[in-house]
């Protein structure tokens, strides 16, 4: 079915281009950030580009206030939380960072799960951490990251994001973008059927959001095509579906403009 979807004609006009620039959480995630790049990042989304915003930004914990101070009214802060990238710390640390984060004006959090955990089958430790960090975090949108490029088979994809979802996930997430394998097109296609059997179950409409080697057009109408087809037109909205990205914003602009 995959690669039927994959092969699927798409128009590509200018409107859809601007509707796939309104999905980015414009990020910036780097060891050298500081309140120079954070603030040159929000200005960018601030522009927009031909009145179409980014969804978020998206930041490391200590930037959120700053983002959120500066950025326009319509555009989310996201930031990314619990020992991002690896999930490697103590449990108290993560949900004492949860407690600080909650107390920041920033709306949504990604936050990622222990892969060496869930590798070793302890899955219990994996829905007790996120059961946990949704409890502290009652007013934030809360995204768990997965990072399927470390998962082994579709099985364990398929098996965090039902923990993910089941523990009170508002999004599940790819990858952190620091792994040697981001999005891939099958990691999302099975989240997103594991997201429409959750809806199906519960009647309760979770988000996908890709992130993690996204660069150009042609990634992005991948995941335009695999979401529509798997869960309907009703998902193709900033509130359903994101892609984490930073430089595919720019390569949108071009491809837009060159149209």
């Amino acid at each position: 079915m995959l690669n039927k979807i994959l092969n699927t004609n798409q128009k590509i006009d200018k409107d859809l281009i601007l509707k796939l620039i309104s999905f980015i959480d414009l990020t910036t995630l780097n060891d050298t950030d500081n309140n120079q790049t954070v603030l040159k990042l929000v200005e960018k989304a601030n522009k927009g580009f031909k009145n179409t915003f980014p969804a978020a930004v998206c930041v490391f914990s200590n930037f959120g206030n700053l983002a959120k101070e500066n950025v326009s009214a319509n555009i989310n802060v996201a930031v990314v939380s619990t020992c991002f990238p690896t999930g490697q710390t103590l449990t108290q640390a993560k949900l004492s960072e949860i407690e600080l984060v909650n107390n920041t004006k920033i709306d949504e959090v990604d936050v990622v799960i222990n892969r060496g955990e869930f590798l070793a089958g302890n899955l219990d430790y994996i829905t007790n951490e996120l059961v946990e960090i949704r409890k502290r975090l009652p007013n934030k949108h809360l995204k768990v990251i997965l990072e399927t490029g470390q998962l082994k088979t579709e099985e364990d994809i398929l098996v965090a994001s039902k923990l993910a979802m089941a523990s009170g996930a508002d999004f599940i997430k790819t990858s952190t973008g620091k792994a040697k394998i981001g999005s891939t097109p099958e990691a999302v296609f099975v989240m997103c059927k594991e997201i429409k059997r959750f809806y199906i179950e519960t009647g309760k409409k979770i988000g996908i959001k890709p992130a993690g080697g996204i660069r150009t057009l042609e990634d992005a109408l991948t995941l335009y095509k695999i979401v529509n087809e798997v869960l309907g037109k009703d998902w193709l909205t900033p509130k359903l579906f994101r892609i984490g990205a930073s430089s595919l914003y720019d390569n949108l602009i071009e491809s837009y403009n060159k149209l």
